[in-house]
């Protein structure tokens, strides 16, 4: 569509609070370097909108130019439909790629597990990573917030007996992409509450890895919101605690990647 025919659509406020959370994660994080090709994996739920709309605020405000591309894998489940996604990042006027990838027979066919959130969080990635590359996008950035670190790194202890969570930026084995979690500072109801305030167009179910079924991670939310109730410290000393694996490898660049 030629550029004159998109109504483009107004920018959105972004509350002050979000804003410094993500300034200050990518500054500590090291996330954003001038001249960087950032492609957004964007499911169409609250967290990948919310970011979306603080990255394009930022590649306003912010002395580091970079550029900004949006993804979306569709597992071509029932449960899941992406489409209102494409008017929507048309009217941004922001390139768009809409990957359509079967990875729900995938899942049914080579899984017998009620839960497939492993895998399907592995191939979906696999796909955003291909699209980045072919597209010419050197940095994939995810939207995972602080709760969804809290909930790994329990996970991982509990059911693998390690101490791990998933991390805030890291190089993948290839080395040509790196993968920045700008949200990892902020809170799951800030990006529920930015959503709901500024009507995002949500994709209400958007993880496909579920397929309307209860998953370990759920019950870990449910865990963590009961132990929040006892302590509202409780993400304070959680963030604090998780910093060193968030940011393990940064040093030297050597990321590696971890199952989330």
């Amino acid at each position: 569509m030629k550029a004159e025919m998109v109504r483009a659509l107004p920018r959105l406020p972004v509350p002050k609070l979000l804003q410094r959370r993500i300034g200050r994660a990518i500054a500590d994080f090291r996330m954003i370097q001038p001249g960087d090709r950032i492609l957004l994996g964007l499911s169409g739920g609250k967290d990948s909108l919310t970011l979306l709309h603080l990255l394009r605020a930022m590649q306003r405000q912010s002395p580091v130019p970079f550029e900004l591309g949006v993804a979306t894998v569709d597992p071509m489940s029932p449960d899941y439909d992406p489409q209102p996604l494409v008017p929507y990042l048309r009217e941004l006027g922001i390139p768009y790629f809409l990957e359509r990838q079967n990875i729900y027979e995938r899942a049914h066919k080579h899984l017998l597990r009620p839960s497939y959130c492993s895998f399907c969080a592995r191939m979906r990635r696999g796909v955003l990573y291909r699209c980045a590359r072919r597209e010419g996008y050197q940095v994939l950035a995810l939207g995972q917030h602080l709760d969804d670190f809290a909930e790994s790194f329990f996970m991982s202890m509990f059911y693998n007996g390690e101490l791990r969570t998933m991390k805030a930026h890291y190089r993948v084995r290839e080395g040509d992409l790196r993968v920045i979690r700008p949200l990892v500072y902020c809170r799951e109801r800030q990006t529920r509450q930015f959503a709901t305030e500024q009507a995002l167009p949500v994709i209400h179910e958007n993880c496909p890895a579920c397929f309307g079924m209860p998953t370990e991670r759920q019950h870990m939310k449910e865990l963590l919101a009961a132990q929040e109730a006892y302590d509202p410290r409780l993400f304070k000393q959680l963030q604090r605690a998780l910093l060193p694996l968030m940011g393990q490898g940064l040093e030297g660049l050597e990321f590696e990647e971890m199952h989330d």
